[in-house]
């Protein structure tokens, strides 16, 4: 027994130190430097080319299906496939633990990179749609195509197999077993339901539309995404409009605190610029996954007339992620005062138990019961997504055969994560999930020289009308 605790308690240490490593310094700056380069190469596309973007998505919303054929989804479904993935628990928790951690200030920095990932995700879209392939009759795209394409021989398919055995782990296992721990978590405290009984209820239906293969996926998601967003807005806008008068308080806090975190009252004693950063960037980028490589999986299946189509629809699904549904979150916190609240043992409230007293404040004991419906739908979406994106790899390395052990083995891993404390598999997940981002980014860095064409190619495209 000392000697299995003793293991786990330094398998712990290590993944700790691994993390604080990865994301408090090397991630941080590779990503958000990403995204600056591919702003300046491509000439602020998320600005230019943003009301295409809108016009794209919302003008091509579908709840009753579409005709995407049997060999693709349709951009809205692509679309709508990778927001499933984007918008889970981390909106909720996520803006939470980043105020709580590092102020109010976060938030700014928080929409700042993800003002820079819309022109790293605009990339990964397009080189997806650009290096897709047809294999065993389907479609499939993402990363490891990208990453062959430009390197041959044993260092391509290296750095290919690193990302693909990453994004398993990190995303299909592990991380699906901490969203279903969210799901029974939420249903435990707002309903009382035992924790194995929520997790094989959420394995079920999961189990459905994992055998009902990518067309069932993108029937589900383009139908349970919309309505979760407007759902959660909805909630939040209800609570903004009961504590309007201090919204200009909010974004004062906001703004002042990203630069100076003791200015005002309500600045968390302790917190330096450089928390507000290091929380807003990290928390932001986990959320809205621009440049971790997991999304384009989805945007390569989109049947569009040019790569770059994709990408500007791309871009739209970081904006829904950070700057509306993140956002949300965060300005209810404030707007409430839920930041200064403690709990039971006088100790202040982070992660999904401070959005819970926020949305407490405005609907009474509704609120844990609204928290556990949307986190429900949120994290339920993410299982989806984060299935489809691993399933893509494992055929990758081990053909269609692999596929049926690897959905089992997910069905499993949700049910023990109804059940268990995940803290380790959460911090495994966040590890698994930096490493995956390394091989992605060498590979997109490495193409800048294409993306840059393609993007010209369709300027001048959308200049001649075609």
């Amino acid at each position: 027994m000392n000697g299995a605790a003793d293991f786990m308690n330094g398998l712990t240490s290590f993944v700790s130190t691994v993390n604080t490593w990865m994301w408090d310094a090397i991630l941080l700056v590779l990503l958000c430097g990403t995204g600056i380069w591919f702003t300046i190469r491509l000439k602020f596309v998320q600005v230019r080319k943003f009301r295409q973007g809108l016009k794209a998505v919302f003008g091509n919303i579908r709840l009753h299906g579409d005709k995407a054929g049997n060999d693709g989804m349709s951009s809205f479904q692509s679309l709508a496939t990778a927001v499933a993935a984007q918008v889970g628990t981390g909106n909720i928790a996520g803006a939470a633990t980043a105020i709580a951690s590092g102020g109010p200030g976060a938030i700014f920095w928080m929409w700042l990179s993800a003002f820079f990932g819309m022109a790293t995700i605009y990339v990964e879209a397009t080189l997806a749609q650009k290096y897709r392939r047809t294999v065993d009759g389907e479609i499939k795209g993402g990363p490891v195509y990208c990453i062959k394409a430009k390197f041959q021989g044993v260092f391509g398919k290296f750095l290919a197999g690193f990302f693909a055995v990453a994004i398993t782990l990190a995303l299909g296992f592990m991380g699906n077993m901490v969203q279903s721990n969210s799901i029974s978590d939420a249903f435990q405290t707002a309903f009382h339901v035992p924790g194995l009984a929520v997790g094989i209820v959420v394995a079920i239906f999961a189990a459905i539309i994992f055998l009902g293969g990518k067309k069932r996926i993108a029937a589900v998601t383009e139908k349970i995404v919309p309505v979760m967003a407007v759902l959660y807005v909805l909630g939040s806008l209800i609570v903004l409009a009961v504590n309007w008068r201090n919204l200009g308080t909010a974004f004062a806090q906001i703004f002042v605190l990203a630069f100076d975190p003791q200015a005002m009252a309500g600045g968390l004693a302790g917190i330096t610029v450089r928390e507000a950063i290091r929380f807003g960037v990290a928390r932001g980028l986990f959320s809205n996954e621009a440049g971790m490589g997991s999304t384009p999986h989805a945007h390569a299946l989109a049947k569009v007339k040019h790569p770059c189509d994709q990408g500007v629809v791309a871009m739209i699904g970081v904006f829904i992620d950070t700057f509306i549904v993140l956002t949300m979150t965060a300005l209810v916190i404030l707007s409430t005062g839920a930041l200064s609240l403690t709990d039971a043992n006088g100790a202040p409230l982070t992660a999904a138990s401070l959005a819970q007293a926020a949305f407490n404040t405005v609907f009474g004991s509704f609120g844990n019961i609204f928290i556990a419906v949307c986190m429900l739908f949120f994290a339920f979406s993410t299982i989806i997504g984060w299935f489809f994106f691993g399933e893509t790899n494992v055929k990758y390395l081990f053909g269609k055969r692999a596929v049926p052990v690897y959905s089992a083995l997910v069905i499993v891993f949700v049910i023990l994560g109804s059940i268990m404390k995940v803290d380790l598999v959460w911090s495994l997940s966040d590890m698994f999930n930096g490493l995956m981002v390394l091989p992605n980014l060498i590979g997109v860095l490495a193409l800048t020289g294409v993306v840059v064409l393609l993007s010209r190619e369709h300027d001048e495209q959308r200049r001649l009308g075609k």
